[in-house]
């Protein structure tokens, strides 16, 4: 089982940064670019 971590803005670039590159892929196909935003900007909230 992977380890937990919480999601880092560096980390939400990288995902919506792929998710541009490939347009049709898994990633940008199920929002997940805008959950891994939301999650980094919560994350940094709650530092």
């Amino acid at each position: 089982m992977a380890k937990k971590r919480p999601m880092t803005p560096e980390a939400a670039r990288r995902i919506q940064s792929a998710a541009d590159r490939k347009p049709n892929s898994k990633t940008a196909k199920t929002g997940f670019k805008q959950r891994a935003q939301r999650a980094a900007d919560r994350n940094r909230k709650n530092k």
